[in-house]
């Protein structure tokens, strides 16, 4: 044996499984007072947001959830949405985070299908939720979310999110992860061919690319994430735990709305937000009234296909610097990047629209990646 192996097992000075819950305890002791969550008119601090999934934590395994049990969520971008993505790991159990586009028939699937053992659901989603749980024979508990931006819906199952809370204590000795191989999160992809198919995310992998995300978009302490990628998608790209653990601020949004975008950047100095290029060009053609004025560069990830030249212009011209992305469900979202190299920004338009569609080079957290034709190999 190598002298650089004696005595240099794993232990608990010198090792610790990679989790993303680890990043808001970080954000927590190192930011309790800083505004963590925007949502309308609510503002709650990183000491709060730590405390609230910590008790949300708690209160699952006083159920008796944990290891191997999935945890639904069926809601929009909202403050719920986020203590999720850290409460019910830090439980030890698995976050199910559902498209809320979905119909009933295709919910009660993901539900029986990830062996949901409790539901949350958003009281707007609730009538569609209640369609899914009629078609199980043996439908897990509910718990319903009454956010206060929500439009229409009822209450839904055996008491309220708030109430779920306060069944539990923000307790610190949460069961971190013995092996960062451990299930945390469960992801479904389009069902275009047949029924969904689960993905799922282990604490180092969502760990790693929500690390990527941290250094290839350029998330610090003082940027402010706008939530216009949905959360349930590949765990919000994993910048639900990648903005966190910059110590950055979060706001939420319940829907895609030009006018609500503008108004949300203006307002809260927002640095930094991901979206389909369709979003891009729904910001571009926004009445004029919409378009609120901002001082601040905003950096915009798209994902998918390159937006052409003319989005690409327009959205340089609005303030916004726009960075092309690539993945799949099944790489935590965003694996490559268009990296952007200086001697770019002097480049032509139509120049700089055929390198914008070059997704790639891998994340810094990748170990390599391989492009191939797919008759060849």
């Amino acid at each position: 044996m190598s002298i650089f192996e004696t005595g240099l097992s794993k232990n608990r000075a010198n090792y610790a499984a990679l989790t993303p819950s680890d990043f808001l305890e970080r954000a927590g002791a190192t930011f309790p007072q800083k505004t963590a969550i925007i949502h309308g008119a609510l503002r709650r601090s990183y000491g709060d947001f730590l405390n609230r999934s910590r008790r949300l934590a708690d209160a699952l395994r006083k159920r008796g959830i944990g290891q191997g049990d999935a945890v639904s969520v069926l809601a929009p971008n909202t403050p719920a949405m986020l203590e999720s993505h850290y409460g019910i790991p830090m439980a030890g159990a698995v976050l199910n985070a559902i498209n809320t586009r979905l119909d009933a028939m295709t919910i009660s699937f993901i539900l029986v299908h990830a062996e949901a053992k409790l539901v949350l659901v958003d009281k707007e989603f609730a009538p569609v939720m209640e369609e899914a749980l009629a078609q199980i024979e043996n439908p897990p508990p509910v718990i319903w979310i009454d956010d206060p931006l929500a439009e229409g819906g009822k209450p839904l199952g055996e008491k309220e999110y708030e109430e779920l809370l306060a069944e539990g204590e923000p307790a610190p000795d949460w069961p971190r992860p013995t092996d960062e191989w451990q299930s945390m999160s469960l992801n479904y992809t389009s069902g275009t061919t047949g029924n969904p198919k689960g993905v799922v995310y282990h604490h180092r992998g969502a760990y790693l690319n929500a690390m990527g995300n941290a250094i290839a978009f350029g998330l610090t302490s003082s940027c402010s994430y706008l939530w216009t990628l949905p959360m349930f998608h590949c765990n919000g790209w994993t910048y639900t735990w990648g903005v966190t653990a910059v110590g950055g601020t979060h706001v939420c949004l319940r829907k895609i709305d030009p006018a609500l975008i503008f108004e949300q950047i203006a307002e809260h100095g927002v640095s930094h937000m991901c979206a389909a290029p369709i979003v891009l060009t729904m910001l571009i053609h926004a009445p004029a009234e919409q378009k609120k004025a901002f001082s601040q560069r905003v950096n915009i990830a798209t994902g998918g296909a390159a937006p052409p030249s003319a989005v690409i212009s327009s959205m340089e011209t609005m303030g916004f610097s726009a960075t092309h992305l690539y993945g799949l469900t099944e790489t935590y979202g965003p694996s490559t990047i268009c990296a952007w190299p200086p001697e770019w920004d002097a480049l032509d338009l139509d120049t700089k629209a055929q390198r914008m569609a070059r997704q790639g080079v891998w994340y810094p957290t990748l170990e390599d990646m391989r492009v191939s034709d797919p008759d060849t190999g």
